[in-house]
């Protein structure tokens, strides 16, 4: 089976293939050169997810997911949000969302936090969504070479390292969009 994912992120794909099974073949954007930006102006985090996968599914005559994450910190009121990827503005490097929101959790005893992953599969006109939830709390310095984002400064419920310092087996069994995407893997097998 061939398989859509609309991204250009090569770090999701390489998360993600490693969970496909073996009859799967995934094609990135990269793969079909397609190399326009899909803006993001969706309200949620599903919106966004689903403009991807809409826009891509009008193009080829393929079945195609998209996904969106967000990162929702509770004394910031669900901050950063569906603004995750640019949160820091005009300078929406990794680095530079991370230092942001650091910088405005100094001080705050409450760093609770949960990543939310919103996966929309489009298949001709059938839709399906997919979510998955990882609980956790904000460090307060990063920590670990491994993932991408704000892996570095999330710790999730019930575990010392941060997603960074995991194992990519490891927190892809437990991480909002490794959930999400046993969901759909799940979906794909029936």
């Amino acid at each position: 089976m061939k398989l859509i994912f609309a991204t250009h992120n090569p770090n999701k794909v390489k998360e993600i293939q490693a969970l496909l099974p073996g009859h799967i073949q995934m094609l990135s954007l990269n793969d079909l050169d397609y190399t326009k930006e899909i803006v993001e102006f969706g309200e949620s985090i599903e919106a966004n997810a689903k403009i991807k996968a809409d826009t891509i599914s009008e193009l080829y005559d393929l079945p195609c997911f998209a996904d969106d994450t967000g990162l929702e910190v509770e004394a910031l009121g669900g901050k950063p949000g569906v603004k995750s990827a640019r949160y820091a503005g005009q300078d929406k490097s990794d680095e530079a969302n991370k230092k942001k929101l650091l910088k405005e959790l100094e001080g705050k005893k409450n760093r609770s936090a949960q990543f939310k992953t919103v996966i929309v599969f489009k298949d001709g006109s059938k839709e399906r969504i997919f979510t998955g939830l990882c609980e956790g709390e904000i460090t307060k310095e990063p920590s670990g070479a491994g993932g991408f984002g704000y892996d570095p400064i999330f710790k999730p419920k019930g575990y010392l390292q941060t997603f960074a310092e995991m194992p990519a087996s490891e927190k892809n069994k437990i991480s909002h969009r490794g959930l999400a995407f046993q969901q759909l893997i799940e979906f794909l097998k029936a």
